[in-house]
């Protein structure tokens, strides 16, 4: 973090001058509040670090985070054998699985889940170009605070980016999707014979938002985890430049 806060100082001086003319002097004594020396500052890991390179190395460690998130969640049983990501039976509807079950039905009530999760990770294969997209158009000044965020900063900022586009992609592949693997071949049967039921509050949930909704977040939580591996954990740094950018802020 020290370093960071170095590098940040030292291009902080290069923007605020006009000529890029930097006054040396003034620059080495900032940098000796942090216990660094200016040759410390400048060369890291005996190479400078530009600009240039944090802003692509944040780059890299976003492209490479969303490929594998998306990867992991595309796959069959990506959703549905994950459980940090599973879409279980949508909780608003919890008395509806209560009395299937007791009804036996537990075969119907299984497909059904089963098959929410399918449409998820259908939905999941659409995410690259958007993550794509959003990734290339990082600024310095959103890399910087990504750089120095918490561990999920760079996950924060692609979500604030691409939600909007992901569920505008995603929701007419979850609904073809729910249609496809046949969910309501499931679904009806329960809630029909629920809401047949005397004295009961009818139930119709709205299945496509729910998938959906639970789509993304099993999918930013995956991409969250990949940051987290790149930051803490060096042998997740998989190019020169990932160890470079992520070894500076230890």
């Amino acid at each position: 973090m020290k370093k960071f806060f170095v590098i940040f100082l030292f291009f902080s001086f290069i923007l605020s001058s006009p000529t890029r003319a930097l006054d040396w002097d003034k620059l080495g004594k900032e940098i000796s509040k942090t216990g660094q020396t200016l040759e410390d500052t400048l060369i890291l890991g005996k190479k400078p670090l530009t600009q240039k390179e944090v802003i692509q190395g944040l780059k890299q460690a976003l492209s490479i985070g969303s490929q594998k998130a998306g990867q992991k969640a595309s796959q069959e049983n990506g959703f549905y054998k994950n459980r940090l990501i599973f879409i279980p039976f949508p909780p608003e509807a919890k008395k509806v699985k209560q009395t299937a079950l007791q009804l036996g039905m537990k075969r119907q009530v299984d497909n059904f889940v089963l098959t929410l999760n399918r449409a998820a990770e259908e939905a999941a294969k659409e995410a690259a170009p958007i993550f794509l997209k959003a990734i290339s158009s990082m600024s310095i000044q959103d890399g910087f605070k990504i750089l120095n965020g918490p561990d999920t900063a760079a996950t924060n900022y692609l979500q604030q980016k691409t939600t909007a586009q992901l569920k505008k992609k995603f929701r007419p592949i979850v609904k073809k999707a729910i249609k496809e693997v046949q969910v309501t071949r499931y679904w009806n049967p329960i809630l029909t014979r629920y809401n047949q039921l005397p004295m009961v509050k009818k139930q119709n949930p709205n299945l496509d938002e729910y998938v959906l909704q639970r789509s993304l977040e099993g999918l930013f939580y995956l991409v969250g985890q990949e940051e987290k591996g790149i930051r803490k954990n060096p042998a997740a740094r998989v190019t020169d430049l990932l160890k470079r950018v992520f070894g500076s802020v230890e």
